[in-house]
């Protein structure tokens, strides 16, 4: 028999621990590209023959107030995401608040490639959707074999 309770079953206590050493020490990428644990907002980031595609999963933010910016390869993204709370609760208070509210800001090391002139970005659906055109010198050709 084990000298160790737990009240709770073990997944919890170890769910607990992992986040308390978290909010500790900081939550340590798995790579490079990686960011901290629950930054905001979440990215999907890839690849096609002419562009680099970026999806920033923002919802409820008005698009007129994110902020995009390129400069020395980083992609910049700030913005602010207001609280849900209705101005009519002003005396609640949170029994579990999972949702993120209040100024952000995630910048994104773009490849050398990257042509910073040529960008689009749009916002559909609570999806921020950034595209990054390549440098002509940079994209695929075929070569002719004479």
């Amino acid at each position: 028999m084990s000298d160790y309770y737990f009240g709770t079953d073990l997944f919890a206590e170890l769910d607990r621990l992992q986040r308390h050493m978290s909010s500790r020490f900081g939550a340590f990428p798995s790579s490079i590209r990686s960011s901290r644990l629950g930054a905001f907002p979440s990215l999907n980031i890839g690849v096609t023959d002419d562009a680099i595609e970026i999806v920033a999963f923002a919802p409820g933010i008005d698009p007129s107030k994110l902020e995009l910016s390129i400069d020395k390869g980083l992609l910049t993204i700030a913005g602010e995401r207001p609280s849900a709370r209705a101005a009519s609760d002003e005396g609640a208070r949170a029994y579990a608040q999972e949702r993120f509210n209040g100024t952000f800001r995630r910048v994104v090391e773009l490849p050398q490639h990257a042509d910073p002139d040529n960008v689009q970005a749009r916002y559909i659906d609570g999806c921020l959707l950034i595209t990054v055109g390549k440098r002509e010198a940079s994209k695929p050709r075929a070569i002719t074999v004479q």
